[in-house]
């Protein structure tokens, strides 16, 4: 696999975690709505500290048992149906009537970087992610750069979170209802479609 093909399957794949709305993307957009792109990023920063530290965890168990050939095809098998599930599932969202909910969750936390970490650690959605589709992205890194691949996954995964969560937490100061939009829906749509062509492929390449 070559840079770009690696860096092209990394953010396919990032998209079913970034645009997926969950309960930071919502605390994003209402606190948004109050200090714009500023919260986005600091959500995004706070986010990141678990994330990467997720990541590296998740590393070190998979460097422990990369030249298990059962290791791979669990990790493939299990990562392809899971793309599959999550593609469907956003293009079910996507057909849906009802719209993206947007309640503003109750509790105060003072900072923006602490809402970023507690909303991603308990996100359930989040650690599903990395746990199977996420973790064929570290396996492939691996076996690409060892930890020099990790590394330039993590780059190209993260950059769309800061993107995302900058970008509508800057539409809703604006006072743009973007996630309301026949737009959002397309995009995902779009992905989900991705998502899938992804899973197919991670499937065809582990089992033949």
């Amino acid at each position: 696999m070559d840079i770009l093909t690696f860096i092209a399957e990394v953010v396919g794949v990032t998209a079913s975690g970034a645009l997926a709305p969950g309960p930071l993307f919502v605390k994003n957009i209402t606190e948004g709505t109050k200090s714009g792109a500023r919260s986005g990023f600091l959500f995004a920063v706070g986010h990141t500290a678990v994330e990467f530290s997720l990541v590296v965890v998740l590393a070190l168990g998979l460097l422990s048992v990369a030249n298990e050939p059962v290791v791979e095809l669990v990790i493939g098998v299990a990562g392809g149906l899971a793309l599959l599930a999550f593609g469907l599932l956003q293009i079910r969202e996507s057909l849906s009537s009802k719209p993206v909910e947007m309640r503003e969750d109750k509790r105060t936390v003072r900072s923006h970087f602490l809402i970023g970490t507690i909303f991603t650690g308990l996100n359930p959605y989040f650690i599903l992610w990395w746990l199977v589709p996420g973790a064929k992205l570290i396996w492939d890194s691996i076996a690409f750069a060892s930890w020099a691949g990790v590394l330039l996954m993590y780059v190209a995964h993260v950059w769309m979170d800061y993107a995302w969560l900058m970008g509508t937490a800057y539409l809703a100061r604006r006072g743009t209802k973007f996630v309301n939009r026949t737009g959002y829906k397309i995009v995902l749509m779009l992905f989900g479609l991705i998502l899938i062509g992804f899973g197919i492929y991670f499937l065809a390449s582990t089992l033949l």
